[in-house]
């Protein structure tokens, strides 16, 4: 069981992370939270029913996790995109992009990060709607939405 375990980890680690990112914005925390999520991934394994698999398990476990995180006032402090975009330093741009992304995904509802975050994983449409427990024409419209909402937001700041 830990020799599949530290499969799953290896194979999981790195998703469960950027999901974790998507939430909280900050490396260090998303790491925290990625932490926690495995510990209880490991603890909850042997109540695992396998009416999913086990990466949609997980994967809800990171979302409820990330969820209850935020409900303890550990949410990362709303910074203005402006002040973001003129603080940018660095020589790599497509690093400066993705930070930028990160943060403009950071300023969404909390909904709105974990539906991006799936997505970014680019996972299953099937797979998202279960973890998040919707239809998949609602999660169709969501996307849609989070997706506009995005493209708004880096259009004012000119980055599209």
């Amino acid at each position: 069981m830990s020799k599949d375990f530290d499969q799953f980890y290896q194979e999981y680690q790195e998703r469960i992370y950027r999901l974790c990112l998507g939430f909280c914005g900050n490396p260090e925390q998303a790491m925290d939270l990625c932490q926690e999520v495995f510990i209880k991934v490991w603890q909850n394994l042997p109540q695992f029913k396998g009416q999913s698999s086990l990466g949609t398990w997980a994967y809800r476990i990171a979302v409820n996790t990330c969820l209850r995180d935020l409900e303890k006032g550990k949410r990362m402090q709303q910074v203005p995109l402006s002040d973001l975009i003129d603080g940018r330093t660095g020589p790599a741009e497509k690093e400066q992009e993705i930070s930028l992304l990160y943060r403009a995904i950071a300023s969404l509802d909390e909904a709105d990060r974990l539906l991006i975050g799936l997505v970014l994983e680019d996972l299953p449409y099937a797979e998202m709607s279960a973890i998040l427990n919707i239809s998949e024409g609602n999660l169709r419209v969501r996307i849609h939405r989070v997706k506009q909402k995005l493209s708004e937001k880096l259009k004012r700041h000119g980055q599209l």
